[in-house]
């Protein structure tokens, strides 16, 4: 009786979906979302997927919903950034002559004949007479083209048509009948992009046709582009594999990573079902039950595109090419311990909700990633503002790396303090991007750059975060802290309080000041309209970007009733917005604006002014227009997994709205009830008790049964494992 219940159990078990199946990809490809469509694995190196035909903003990631032509399928992609880059080496599948050109192989498909899975992609061209499917490890695409006929197989192999960028060096290279190895050095976003590849077929090919000379070029507006065709031998089989491995390094690189990665051999469906099991074990770190199927496959859509970066960007045996270019090898890598190495670090859109999500339940990914900014800083003398594929972007304002290291360093994974400390003091100490004018005049002038006022406000949120840091390393050190340590931590204190001189009480706004210290003139303001001194926003949205002392701004305000009525006007005011102001200015309640970062934590700010119901029914309001299971379900771009990391810690029920240290502000869980995997076996459970779509406001919350009633827990607490029960009203 025992062995047929344990059976019968055992049997519901595997009946049961796994998480994957509640992940959509295609939420968030249309609209201007931005997402990723195609295979790889979490934080995988290789993003595998198609590429269509058209350009342009709605196109970063070389993919649209709206799109009806693919023009071929490139190792490498983007997700939900504002930018275009990458596309690399793309394959094209085709059975009949093509012209080797952009036009030429971009050929027609329907959504109705896509499959879209984590870790798998399946298309149908019938114009080509080919199905194509992609599966993916870290380091490697596995591709499937299964022909109509098995008597012309034909495989092209772009290194020409990448998504927003122009190559500078292109070269495929035969080694044998069936392997080939090659790069492309390209220019866009990253402004030296090398990308080496290995590729094996499991048929013998040859080079047959190509669209110029196999050698180097250099000149995008001369008639070369290293497009080539591949003949494979038919042998009666109408199934093709081919195998492509990257490397940031070198050709031998790429197929070392090959023969690492290649343990499977041709079997495609146990490499797909590999990958499935990694994603699986990735989104299994927070498993939790919802009212509904919809909330669930928006968490755990959330969760996918939340852990698509940072990206692997170290070979097998510990090679990575450097912020400088140069390639270092490291000699300690642990291979178990994942990539110590990585990219895609998108630092302004998530140090504010995905760098704090992963503290929690990516900790064993924490080492890599303290390592990856103190290697970059000592490569280019600075923390990383916006890192790609070893290519300082310097995109956006601010130095964003500080708050997260300041975060890690203030949990505990920072073990080298001293290093990690000289790293955001000399970040946040240059003479670039405005800082000078830091130094000088305690905020960045009108006269010297576009949008002092959003670069002013970011440095002196990252200043907050070193002061912090230094605090935190001071007190450990005790009575040895030197006294250069502690005018540091003061000066930095100081600096950061800079946004009071940067409030204009005519106009009752955050405004920016010149060389001269004098604010622009009042007539005519209007705290809708973007100008050239507010980065992706208005004088609405910057008013509340003072994360590190809300105390301090509601005292500017006025006082807490003041500053109440201030932030209610936020949510009240006209939602309309200049002709010219930019697009990431999305998502608006008023002119809260949900679709840009520089909103993410205000709705939580009605907690800290003593009006946590306010905070939760915005946040359900937030998560439930703003979000949905549709292709258009993000109301902006995804930005590399910050507006999902937004949705998945206020799912859960808390959010850090300080740039760092941990205290977490509750707003209004989703979920029934969820179980973190915090590290060192331990857990972390929440449950909602009373919830539903009217009882969505925290009636009383109780960590390990013990009463908060300033509705704030803090890192620590979660950390050590244990239950937080929320009482819904």
């Amino acid at each position: 009786m025992i062995s047929l219940l344990t059976a019968a159990v055992s049997a519901l078990t595997l009946a049961q979906p796994s998480l994957t199946d509640y992940v959509d990809p295609r939420i968030g490809s249309g609209d201007h979302g931005h997402v990723f469509i195609g295979a790889n694995v979490p934080f995988g190196m290789v993003m595998a997927g198609p590429t269509q035909d058209k350009v342009g903003w709605d196109w970063c990631s070389g993919y649209h919903e709206s799109g009806s032509r693919i023009v071929g399928f490139a190792q490498t992609h983007l997700s939900g950034t504002g930018c275009s880059d990458l596309g690399d080496i793309a394959l094209m599948p085709v059975s009949t002559d093509v012209e080797l050109t952009r036009e030429g192989l971009a050929t027609p498909f329907s959504h109705s004949q896509e499959t879209i899975r984590p870790g798998y992609y399946s298309v149908i061209l019938p114009e080509r007479g080919v199905r194509t499917e992609i599966t993916a490890t870290c380091r490697t695409a596995l591709y499937r083209f299964s022909y109509d006929s098995a008597s012309d197989q034909r495989l092209v192999i772009d290194l020409d048509n990448g998504v927003g960028d122009r190559v500078l060096y292109g070269r495929l290279t035969q080694i044998d009948d069936t392997t080939f190895v090659g790069y492309r050095i390209s220019h866009g976003w990253a402004n030296e992009q090398h990308i080496y590849f290995a590729m094996r077929l499991s048929k013998p090919a040859n080079i047959s046709r190509f669209s110029d000379l196999p050698t180097y070029y250099i000149s995008h507006t001369s008639q070369t582009s290293p497009i080539y065709e591949l003949t494979v031998d038919t042998d009666n089989n109408r199934e093709l594999y081919v195998r492509i491995a990257l490397s940031p390094v070198s050709e031998m690189n790429a197929l070392d990573n090959m023969r690492v990665e290649a343990t499977d051999g041709w079997n495609f469906d146990a490499v797909k079902e590999k990958a499935d099991a990694a994603w699986n074990r990735e989104l299994s770190r927070v498993e939790a039950s919802f009212l509904n199927d919809h909330d669930k496959t928006v968490f755990y859509t959330s969760m996918y595109h939340f852990m698509v970066a940072p990206q692997t960007w170290d070979d097998a045996c510990g090679d990575f090419r450097g912020a400088d270019n140069r390639v270092y090898r490291n000699p300690n890598r642990n291979p178990s311990q994942g990539s110590s190495y990585l990219t895609t670090l998108s630092l302004w859109d998530t140090y504010r909700a995905a760098a704090p999500l992963s503290t929690i339940i990516l900790p064993d990914m924490m080492p890599a990633v303290v390592n990856t900014y103190l290697r970059i800083y000592r490569e280019q003398s600075k923390l990383p503002v916006w890192h790609l594929m070893s290519q300082e972007t310097d995109c956006m304002v601010g130095c964003p790396a500080v708050p997260i290291l300041a975060d890690l360093l203030l949990k505990g994974y920072v073990s080298d303090t001293t290093l990690a400390w000289e790293a955001m003091r000399n970040s946040l100490m240059m003479d670039e991007r405005g800082l000078d004018d830091m130094k000088a005049l305690g905020y960045v002038a009108s006269d010297h750059h576009g949008g002092s006022l959003s670069m002013s406000l970011e440095y002196m949120l990252a200043d907050w975060a070193a002061a912090e840091a230094a605090h935190a390393i001071a007190t450990a050190k005790g009575t040895a802290a030197s006294q250069e340590l502690l005018n540091d931590m003061n000066y930095f204190y100081h600096r950061s309080k800079g946004y009071t001189n940067l409030y204009d009480t005519r106009v009752g706004f955050l405004r920016p000041r010149d060389s001269q210290q004098q604010f622009p003139d009042a007539d005519g303001f209007n705290p809708s309209h973007q100008t050239r001194d507010y980065t992706e926003g208005t004088p609405w949205q910057y008013l509340w970007l003072v994360p590190h002392d809300i105390e301090g701004l509601v005292s500017l305000l006025g006082g807490r009733e003041k500053a109440q009525a201030r932030l209610d006007s936020l949510f009240l005011a006209d939602s309309n917005l200049n002709q010219d102001a930019n697009p990431d200015i999305s998502g608006l309640i008023g002119q809260y604006a949900h679709g840009n970062e520089p909103s993410h934590h205000i709705v939580y700010l009605y907690t800290l002014m003593g009006q946590p119901a306010k905070t939760a029914a915005l946040v359900r309001r937030i998560m439930r227009e703003l979000y949905s299971d549709k292709p258009a379900g993000l109301c902006g771009n995804e930005d590399v997994g910050q507006m999902s990391a937004w949705y998945i810690l206020s799912a859960l029920g808390f959010y850090q709205v300080e740039p760092c240290g941990g205290r977490y502000v509750i707003g209004s869980p989703l979920v029934k009830e969820a179980t973190l995997r915090i590290g060192n076996n331990r857990t972390f459970t929440i449950r909602t008790h009373g919830l539903s779509e009217k009882a969505f406001k925290v009636r009383k919350v109780l960590l390990n049964g013990k009463n908060i009633s300033n509705f704030i827990i803090n890192h620590e607490d979660i950390m050590a494992g244990g239950t937080l029960d929320f009482y819904m009203k």
